[in-house]
């Protein structure tokens, strides 16, 4: 059986919700649905939709570096955002920091989340 590894990234909802920022098993790695939190716990780029998916995106390749990879492990990425109508900036920022790596990706519309004033979550899986 595979040892499980996981990270914090010490966000108030991880005790509360009982999840990891990520988890790592074997020479596969999920990271949670990130968000726009800068190391100072704020929201970056508030009202800028590919300013937050830059930072998510940044997010996910610290979480990923603790754990012995890199953006180019990223074999698929989710997206949630609440205005689909800023898809492309969304998409550039995507496009930007992973368009050599080219993951499986969804982009999904949802009603909210769980602050108001972020735009985006992604969530990624990776494989080393």
């Amino acid at each position: 059986m595979n040892e499980r590894q996981r990270i914090s990234s010490g966000a108030k909802w991880e005790p509360i919700v009982g999840y990891s920022r990520a988890v790592k098993v074997g020479d596969r790695i999920y990271v949670t649905g990130t968000t726009a939190l800068g190391e100072d716990g704020d929201i970056v780029g508030i009202g800028d939709a590919y300013e937050q998916a830059k930072q998510c995106l940044r997010n996910i390749e610290m979480s990923l570096k603790r754990l012995g990879a890199g953006l180019e492990h990223i074999v698929r990425t989710r997206m949630f955002v609440t205005d689909i109508s800023r898809w492309e900036e969304y998409g550039r920022a995507h496009g930007e920091v992973l368009g050599d790596v080219m993951p499986a990706t969804t982009m999904v519309e949802v009603s909210a989340l769980i602050d108001p004033r972020m735009l985006i979550e992604i969530e990624a899986d990776a494989e080393l």
